[in-house]
């Protein structure tokens, strides 16, 4: 982990301790990544024992999309001191055709200061997603959000002339990240997060501040990755998806995607994160409450507007229901079946699907604290246990896709 990295509120959970890459060296990440041709992907292996089959990728690539996961690169911290953790690495390989970093690409982690970045752990994830024939999305080339910037950033002297500095530090983060893996990423998340919750409005930050708006940052974001990356698709990703309290969120987001669409900003798609929650429970369904109509509207406006969706950051949170494992497992079930039936009735609009962590003792929500559970259990929020076995969860997600 490189000097001055900062694990945000996603935290260390995905992968970390979970997929250590092998044979992936530190450094300052000068490796012969940039407008690297992929190479073409080997054979596919015999899918480890225990595994169900098709994975979810292969039941995704039916209707010409791909099944994914968030993974981290954490040399020497996986399970018993080993290099890589096998079955973590298994269930990835069987289940996933493509991978999105965790935390790697974030500014916190490539961009330790003003004039100096660190690829070191990004690189080890593409070389190892390169080697194993998956696609990789990047994640996230701005996120929108103060407490999520390097803390230089936060404090940056812009000079006399702020505009022109800040257009300068931000361009230059985009054209040097989408060069290094020009030909291997092919959809990037490039603003994360925007809205500002107290105001229903963009969020300010130094940028924002040296710039004039929030909105200039936005643009010039979305306007210098299209530079770079003329046929590549451009991702503004967000964390609503269609639980009640989410409609005011929405609202706000579908105000941003207008001002864009008027603006003239090169965005192609919508990344709707679906960290979906049942913090409480509806009793006509027995489940999570949803809005399903709101949502739909939602659904509607957006693709309306000739935008495109993925599902970036799935899974599930589970506060409000029983400690019970098996009425906990297939009160979940439910609940996300529902949700991806309703999602692919989208089919000609949606995308790529990416969940944020396979296995629940990785998974990030463990370390939110607006997440745990008040009974101090695990949460059981991704397709596989703690034991890495798979959850009726994952049972689900393959039903929808198949169907």
């Amino acid at each position: 982990m490189s000097k001055g990295f900062q694990f945000d509120r996603r935290g260390a959970m995905t992968g970390l301790g979970a997929l250590a890459l092998a044979a992936c060296g530190g450094g300052s990440g000068a490796r012969p990544v940039t407008g690297a041709t992929p190479p073409p992907p080997p054979p596919p292996p015999p899918p480890p024992a225990g595994l169900p089959t098709p994975g979810l990728n292969a039941l995704s690539t039916r209707k010409g999309r791909k099944f994914g996961t968030a993974i981290a690169s954490s040399p020497g911290r996986s399970e018993a001191g080993s290099v890589q953790n096998p079955r973590y690495t298994d269930i990835v390989l069987t289940e996933c055709g493509i991978v999105v970093p965790e935390n790697e690409m974030k500014w916190q982690a490539v961009r330790p200061s003003a004039d100096t970045y660190n690829f070191a752990r990004m690189d080890e994830i593409v070389a190892w997603a390169q080697a194993q024939g998956l696609a990789v999305r990047g994640h996230t080339l701005l996120w929108h959000r103060p407490q999520w910037f390097p803390v230089w950033l936060n404090s940056y002297d812009f000079g006399a002339n702020r505009v022109a500095e800040a257009e300068r530090l931000l361009t230059e983060h985009i054209r040097t990240v989408t060069r290094r893996y020009k030909g291997v990423i092919n959809s990037y998340d490039v603003v994360n997060e925007a809205i500002d919750h107290d105001t229903n409005g963009t969020i300010e930050t130094s940028l924002s501040r040296a710039m004039g708006s929030p909105e200039a940052v936005i643009d010039l974001a979305f306007h210098t990755a299209r530079a770079e990356l003329p046929t590549e698709q451009l991702v503004y990703n967000d964390y609503m998806s269609w639980e009640p309290q989410h409609r005011a969120h929405c609202d706000d987001v579908l105000r941003l995607l207008e001002g864009l669409r008027k603006r003239g900003t090169p965005v192609d798609a919508l990344g709707i994160q679906s960290h979906i929650e049942m913090f409480s429970i509806d009793p006509a369904t027995g489940v999570g409450p949803y809005a399903e109509r709101e949502w739909r509207r939602f659904l509607d406006e957006v693709t309306g507007m000739g935008y495109r969706l993925l599902i970036t950051e799935f899974d599930v949170k589970d506060k409000a229901l029983p400690a019970d494992i098996a009425l906990r497992d297939a009160k979940i079930a439910d609940y996300a079946r529902r949700y991806f039936e309703l999602m692919l009735e989208y089919d000609a609009h949606l995308d790529d699907i990416l969940a944020w962590g396979m296995v629940d003792k990785f998974n990030w929500l463990q370390g939110f604290a607006p997440s745990k559970r008040t009974d101090g259990l695990e949460v059981r929020g991704t397709p596989y246990d703690s034991e890495y076995r798979p959850k009726p969860l994952r049972t689900a997600i393959a039903a929808s896709l198949a169907a």
